[in-house]
Parts: structure tokens; C-alpha cells; sequence
């Protein structure tokens, strides 16, 4: 597929996915979803072992784009609910079903949709000019992407209430301090940092990342006992994989790890 809203590099196990529609503030569009699902389903056949998703220009991603037929104002809520069944839902659990880690780099707003897909991603690392904002209140919407579900879980009832109901900007600052995201730095080390953390994720044990992963958000909606059997139960699949055979071996010699994502 030729892509005209995003860009795609898969590069030494690192995979950079940028939405690419810079003067929307890389708004999505019902063809942008198309090219990312298409993106999405290339990462492990081409090898990529980390994905690093961002965005062109001044802004990470400011949701959707209103003026897209599929879901302009002055549709019907059918039209909505069909985007979302189509479209942003599948994007979420794709993302989050993917067998290996995804950083998201905020690299500047993170409005709406754009907002929560990033916070969908295992780590979030902000440029201190970033912001993020549940914008969906301003629309008389409720936060999607998963929002609802994230929200309370990151930050707690409260803040979660008070992001989605005033719909105010969040600094990035504020954002990591409060949990919402890993980091936030400085925007000209926004890069460098992204690239040091996919780097060493290229080179980690990815199978064990991937489960890491699972196991921490199946947890929020288990019993003691049922973490403690889901932990049990990956220990003896990733017991048997070369990355684990490769780590013992690495610590007997006192080597560093050569880690393949097998």
C-alpha cells in the first residue's frame, strides 16, 4: 500500500510509525485508519521487535478530523458509533495486542482521540511543550479510545473525572507527575531519548516484553490468585524460549545477553 497520511521505517528491529497529516495536526481520517491498520500488520513480518508511533510537525495527533465526511458534524449518531466500531476500537486493541513494545512520543498536542491512543501505548514520553487533552466534552461526547477505561486507572476517579469533565489542557509536566505518562523532557531531547529506549528494546528479550505487558493490564481485573496463576502459566511458556535458554547462558559466562525476540 502506498501511504499519503503516515510514514513507516523499519529499521534494526525499531519500527517509527508517524501519522503524517501535519497541517491537521495529524488529524485521523477515515483513510488514515486504513493506512495505520495496514502499518500495524507489517511490523512483525518485517521484523520489528519495538514501534515507535508519533507524529509530523507541531503536534502528536488532535483526534479526529471533524471535517471528514464519514463523521462531519451534522451527521447521526450512527455515523459516530460506526467510526468507532470500525475504526478507533479496532486501532486500540491492535495496539495493544501487539508482541512487542510501543512507545508513544508526544511531541507536541495529544487532543481527544489523539490523547488516548497515546496513552494506549506501554510508555509515553512527552516533550515538555506537549499537552494532552480530553477534548470530547467540548463536543458533547464522551472520551473514547478507551479513555473511559485508562483514565481512572492511571491517574484515579478524581483526576479522571476532572480531565474529562472540564476538558482543561494538561501540561506533559504535570502529566508525569501525576502518572499519566513515563516521562516528560526537554523537546530537543524529546528525540535522542526515544531513540536510546527503542534501541535497547530492539536488542531486549521482546517475547517477555510482550507478556510483561499483558499480565500487568490483565491484572487490573483479576483476583491475587489469578495473577499469580496468569504469571505461572507465562513463566512455563517463556521458560522454554531461546531468549530465556540465551539469559541463563549469558549470566553463567557473565556476558551480555544476545537476545533475538525468539
Amino acid at each position: 500500500m502506498r501511504y499519503e497520511n503516515i510514514l513507516l521505517d523499519v529499521t534494526a528491529g525499531i519500527a517509527r510509525l508517524t501519522l503524517n497529516r501535519p497541517d491537521k495536526l495529524n488529524s485521523f481520517t477515515a483513510a488514515m485508519h486504513v493506512e495505520v491498520k495496514d502499518a500495524l500488520g507489517r511490523l512483525a513480518p518485517e521484523g520489528a521487535r519495538v514501534l515507535v508511533l508519533t507524529g509530523a510537525g507541531r503536534g502528536f495527533c488532535a483526534g479526529q478530523d471533524l471535517g471528514d465526511r464519514a463523521v462531519a458534524p451534522g451527521g447521526t449518531g450512527a455515523d459516530l458509533g460506526e467510526s468507532i466500531e470500525k475504526n478507533y476500537k479496532p486501532l486500540v486493541l491492535a495496539l495493544s495486542a501487539l508482541p512487542m513494545p510501543v512507545i508513544a512520543a508526544v511531541n507536541g498536542v495529544a487532543a481527544g482521540a489523539g490523547a488516548n491512543i497515546a496513552l494506549a501505548c506501554d510508555i509515553v514520553i512527552a516533550a515538555r511543550s506537549a499537552s494532552f487533552i480530553q477534548s470530547f466534552v467540548k463536543l458533547g461526547l464522551v472520551p473514547d479510545c478507551g479513555g473511559t477505561w485508562l483514565l481512572p486507572r492511571l491517574v484515579g476517579n478524581a483526576r479522571a473525572l476532572g480531565l474529562t469533565l472540564l476538558g482543561d489542557k494538561l501540561p506533559a509536566e504535570q502529566a508525569a507527575a501525576w502518572g499519566l505518562i513515563w516521562r516528560c523532557v526537554e523537546d530537543t531531547e524529546l528525540a535522542t531519548v526515544v531513540d536510546a529506549l527503542a534501541t535497547q528494546f530492539a536488542s531486549a528479550p521482546t517475547r517477555g516484553l510482550a507478556a510483561t505487558r499483558t499480565a500487568i493490564r490483565d491484572g487490573w481485573g483479576s483476583t491475587l490468585e489469578g495473577a499469580l496463576n496468569r504469571e505461572r502459566d507465562l513463566q512455563r511458556e517463556l521458560g522454554r524460549s531461546q531468549d530465556y535458554a540465551e539469559g541463563v547462558a549469558a549470566f553463567a559466562a557473565k556476558r551480555a545477553p544476545r537476545f533475538t525476540g525468539s
